[in-house]
């Protein structure tokens, strides 16, 4: 017995031959040992039972246990328990033992018989505090429900970071039972691509004794019935240590966090959703060109909700007020106005080309969609519908590309159905929804208005232009002693069209009227009232009126014509006399290009435009040489937003002087090409006239 500290365990070599410290269980206990004789006289008291009782082994040895440790009323129970105990039998329960500072404290008992050498009997009797024995039973048994009971994965790993502990749902997460688990390293057990920065985790948690909460991992698992299935996983990590300090390995929390991950998932979309319509409000419609609201609506298709997106409309909408599709068997006809792709796929090899007009059958999906004005929902791809995609007879392309979900859904705008929004997902593994479906509702609803708009405003851009060119000179005439050319770009913006013109009038002898003009506003009502004005200037011209006059009369007319305004230039040219007379009425001043090459502006004081009403305007008379030229154009040539007009006019005449001795026809396009910019939202209306050193009379 001399070998036993009572109460701490063994001391003494350990398995690999170090003297171990006392650790465990019995140190946090502090389990006390005594032995008494047959007598009840105590006779070993252990350092534990000092602390336990308060009494010393010199106060204690030798002592009746029972005057020493128990109250008189309990001494009768006591001394028939003792008894029990040296005639063989062993006992444990609580008993209350009396402390040297007089308090009782409730103690746990297990006492069995002891004999030694010589036959003589003896009681050991090895005690701790009951409370704290309640506490730590009820603790293990609580850990123990839990690890076995949790409704969550837990696991204890030893230092090397072998498993020792797997509770079951621990083994349904791995795939694995504990026996085939306990004793492997993570990285043989977890079944997730790379494990090394779980075990990094773990490494640094046993280093550090930081826990480390809540760390996030992606994988799929055995127990889920689907096991493509990807779960979010919550994983806790903990070092456990003794009472001293000394590290037992690490223990691991594994809860599947998959729901909470798929809602704040599914928030996340619906935020992205959000933004991506605030988005479109913005950037779908932002011209009125329709092919580029077609193309702004695939592209934004394809940033949130498909791979490909393609936008066909209807033939008829560019022809008819209110399109309808004819309830017959036969094909429909549709015209492609974009297609986009994110990432790139080979599946747009199977589009219809752009622009290009095509019959689609009446079994195509993109024709049921528009004939229903209901969305089309294809989850998974088969043979048949790939055949019901489009025109094109290798709908292999698609099933090739791994195209397998499909939606399309109606552009509806005023109760009418424009065309259809044609999704397809073939990077994302993900089938289109119900909820994908809505989604592209509302966006292709919100983009239907915008492309209705574009196109009734190509319609009036159509109406327009046609009016426009059908009132400008299809050619410029011959005329004596001049070389003459001639241009017109109408705007790009479809909202501008309609206001600029030009014209070239004979006048008695070898006179010649060179006019150019610019109706304020835009559209068929600016058109009308150009041809109107266009109509009156040749009238006066025949009167053969100085120019000044020519611009009164229009200035009369204009007054009348719905409070329409626009300026004019009326120059009258002589070749050969060489004299040109010049009146102006808000107009841009005309360019001279002389023999020499020189340029500058003729510019007379210009009266206001034509429409105020009781204008007298100033014939102004100037003398050009033979081989000079004379340019009018109107203000879409040099006027942009952001460029002060002078630095405009200087960068014109510096055009000019350069190429002063090109060709009539080239110097119009040049300057077209050099000064106009792509986008220009106003027409342009250039006439350029050379005087001959001879001239032609006809």
């Amino acid at each position: 017995m001399n070998r036993y500290n009572a109460g701490t365990g063994p001391v003494g070599p350990d398995h690999d031959g170090a003297v171990s410290e006392p650790s465990g269980l019995l140190d946090l206990l502090g389990v006390a040992a005594a032995v008494l004789d047959d007598e009840g006289r105590i006779t070993l008291w252990s350092p534990e039972a000092e602390r336990l009782f308060g009494y010393s082994s010199a106060e204690a040895l030798g002592r009746y246990a029972a005057d020493l440790l128990i109250d008189p009323l309990h001494r009768s129970q006591v001394l028939d328990l003792f008894a029990r105990v040296l005639s063989g039998e062993s006992w444990a329960g609580g008993f209350p033992i009396r402390c040297k500072d007089g308090t009782v404290r409730q103690t746990e008992f297990r006492n069995v018989p002891l004999q030694d050498d010589q036959h003589d009997a003896y009681a050991l009797g090895i005690a701790t505090d009951q409370k704290q024995l309640r506490e730590l039973e009820t603790g293990l048994a609580l850990t123990s429900r839990l690890f076995h009971h949790a409704p969550f994965g837990v696991a204890v790993l030893d230092p090397d970071l072998r498993y020792m502990l797997v509770n079951p749902v621990l083994e349904k997460i791995h795939g694995k039972p504990a026996g085939e688990t306990v004793g492997r390293h993570p990285s043989e057990v977890i079944p997730v691509p790379d494990t090394s920065r779980i075990e990094a985790a773990m490494h640094r948690v046993l280093a550090t004794g930081e826990p480390l909460l809540n760390q996030s991992t992606l994988s799929t698992t055995p127990s889920d019935p689907d096991p493509r299935a990807e779960h979010a996983w919550s994983a806790s990590y903990y070092r456990l240590q003794d009472q001293r300090g000394h590290i037992l390995g690490v223990a691991v929390t594994v809860v599947d966090d998959s729901e909470r991950h798929r809602a704040a998932a599914e928030a996340g979309r619906v935020r992205g959703r959000l933004a991506t319509l605030a988005e479109a409000g913005m950037r779908i419609g932002s011209s009125l060109d329709l092919d580029r609201t077609a193309h702004e609506l695939a592209d934004i298709a394809v940033d949130d909700l498909a791979d490909v997106a393609a936008v066909d409309v209807l033939d008829v909408i560019f022809t008819a007020a209110d399109p309808a599709v004819p309830d017959t068997g036969q094909g429909t006809a549709f015209r492609p106005l974009a297609v986009a792709a994110r990432p790139p796929t080979d599946a747009v090899r199977a589009a219809d080309p752009v622009g290009e007009s095509v019959i689609y059958a009446a079994d195509r999906l993109v024709t049921q969609c528009v004939r229903t004005g209901r969305p089309v929902l294809v989850p998974h791809l088969t043979a048949e519908s790939f055949r019901r995609l489009g025109t094109r007879p290798d709908s292999g392309i698609l099933d090739r590309a791994g195209a397998h979900s499909y939606l399309a859904v109606p552009l509806r705008a005023h109760g009418c159905v424009l065309g259809a929004l044609s999704l397809l997902r073939v990077h994302d593994p993900r089938p289109f929804d119900e909820d994908d479906r809505d989604f592209a509702v509302e966006l292709a609803d919100r983009a239907a208005i915008c492309v209705d708009n574009a196109r009734w405003y190509r319609h009036e851009r159509d109406t327009a232009l046609a009016l426009q060119r059908s009132l400008l000179p299809h050619r410029a005439p011959d005329r004596p002693g001049l070389g003459i050319a001639t241009r017109y770009r109408p705007a790009d913006d479809t909202s501008e069209i309609g206001g600029d013109w030009y014209d070239v009038l004979p006048l008695a002898g070898d006179g010649t009227a060179l006019v150019i003009g610019d109706v304020m506003g835009s559209g068929a009502t600016a058109a009308a009232t150009m041809g109107q004005l266009r109509t009156a200037t040749r009238a006066l011209a025949r009167l053969d009126l100085p120019p000044g006059a020519v611009l009164s009369g229009l200035d009369s007319l204009a007054e009348d014509l719905d409070s329409s305004f626009a300026t004019c230039t009326y120059l009258t040219c002589r070749p050969a006399a060489g004299t040109c007379e010049i009146a102006t009425a808000g107009h841009l001043p005309p360019v001279v290009i002389r023999p020499d090459g020189t340029t500058g502006l003729i510019d007379p004081a210009p009266g206001p435009p034509l429409g105020i009403g009781g204008t007298t305007f100033t014939t102004h008379r100037l003398t050009l040489a033979p081989g000079s030229r004379v340019l009018l154009y109107t203000d879409g040539l040099v006027e942009t937003r952001t460029d002060p007009i002078d630095d405009r006019l200087q960068l014109l005449l510096d055009l000019l002087t350069r190429h002063s001795h090109r060709e009539l026809e080239d110097t119009c396009d040049l300057l077209l090409e050099e000064l106009r910019h792509p986008g220009s939202r106003d027409d342009v209306a250039l006439l350029l006239t050379s005087l001959t050193r001879t001239p032609n009379r006809g």
